[in-house]
């Protein structure tokens, strides 16, 4: 079959096993300073153009061109990763962002050199104006791609005006390929819906459509083969997630599987995978296979962090904002715009906060005991 991805320049990162791997990925992880210090002079290099665009970087030189906009705290699902248990307390209706706040900050991070948004949740489909938010947000002078990360329940109906309305790419999170496991890691039924809601995103051309992995021990981590198999004939782009410690998630390091344990597995079935040139501030470690017409990444905050090229920064549905997934830090910038604050004194307040971005987050032990809000609030 006609491959549907374009050709990259992919390296044979000579796989045959698990100690062949851990070394290559010893020799990965040695050049990421060199390609991170590139970078961050390519970055700085860019604000020479634009004067606004201080704002977005930091004090290590990282230059923040992504922006995450949580649209709701709302979820049609219940996934024991995001939620805890019994429930959060969601944030009054009337405390969130409205479409014109959103529409504002987008703008003023759009004109100091953002020229990516992402709208998470929650589940940002829930949200009843999401139509008129991607069609007021892909109109933003500079802003060069608008994607959404989705649970895909609800996208199949709503993808073709989505898509009318501007949106470039999305990411579907889909857990398990086994219905009764989806029911019970979601604690809703659903799983059918995902699907098609993934093969109307191919049919509607997107390419690649993303799906998220969360592994995680004694539940998925038999499937991570199988989900390999989804990028034989189509074109997706599966991404393994490393477990997560949020607040109310009973995170603990037994479950998490690491980068080298779904690589050795993957290899062992898929010898011929390659690795593909990633962008430094891409946060995924990006394959292909021979002969697949989709490909394979693994996002590894836990066991192998990529902070030193992180580009990201977070709009959280109640208007706080956050430079780090991790980091408890918040600064509300739905306040001082209810207070009348003018554009000036916001950039400030987003320019201050950026400068105080650590240069890293926390070893996976310390975050798991640092207190942060549940995913559910913080946005997917």
């Amino acid at each position: 079959m006609r491959r549907c991805l374009s050709k990259l320049t992919p390296r044979q990162m000579g796989f045959t096993t698990s100690n062949s791997f851990l070394v290559e990925s010893r020799t990965i992880t040695s050049t990421t300073s060199d390609r991170s210090l590139s970078s961050n002079a390519a970055q700085v290099d860019q604000t020479k153009h634009n004067p606004l665009s201080d704002m977005l970087v930091d004090s290590f030189g990282r230059f923040h061109t992504y922006l995450r906009i949580s649209l709701t705290e709302r979820c049609n699902l219940r996934c024991q990763y995001c939620m805890p248990s019994e429930g959060v307390e969601l944030t009054p209706t009337p405390q969130l962002l409205s479409q014109s706040e959103i529409v504002r900050l987008a703008g003023l991070f759009v004109s100091s050199g953002v020229n990516k948004i992402r709208l998470t949740g929650g589940e940002p489909t829930v949200r009843k104006d999401i139509e008129e938010i991607c069609m007021q947000l892909s109109s933003l002078k500079g802003l060069k791609n608008l994607a959404i990360t989705t649970n895909g329940i609800t996208l199949a109906r709503k993808l073709p005006k989505l898509k009318e309305c501007g949106l470039d790419s999305i990411n579907i999170s889909l857990d398990t390929l086994v219905p009764a496991k989806f029911e019970f890691l979601t604690r809703r039924k659903g799983h059918e819906r995902v699907m098609q809601s993934i093969d109307s995103a191919i049919a509607l051309g997107y390419n690649p459509v993303k799906v998220n992995c969360v592994v995680m021990r004694g539940l998925n981590d038999d499937e991570v083969c199988d989900f390999v198999e989804l990028t034989r004939d189509k074109p997706i782009n599966v991404r393994f997630i490393e477990f997560m410690p949020f607040d109310g998630n009973v995170w603990n390091v037994k479950k998490l599987v690491s980068y080298a344990e779904m690589m050795d597995k993957v290899v062992k079935r898929f010898p011929s995978i390659k690795r593909v040139q990633d962008h430094p501030t891409e946060t995924a470690k990006n394959f292909t296979i021979d002969g697949h017409c989709g490909s394979v990444s693994f996002i590894t905050s836990m066991t192998e962090h990529f902070c030193s090229g992180c580009n990201r920064l977070r709009l959280l549905a109640d208007g706080n904002f956050k430079v780090c997934l991790f980091g408890p830090s918040e600064v509300s910038l739905r306040d001082p715009i209810r207070s009348g604050a003018d554009d000036e004194t916001l950039r400030e307040i987003i320019g201050a906060a950026v400068k105080r971005k650590k240069a890293a987050h926390a070893g996976m032990l310390d975050i798991a005991k640092t207190a942060n809000r549940p995913m559910i609030h913080i946005g997917g």
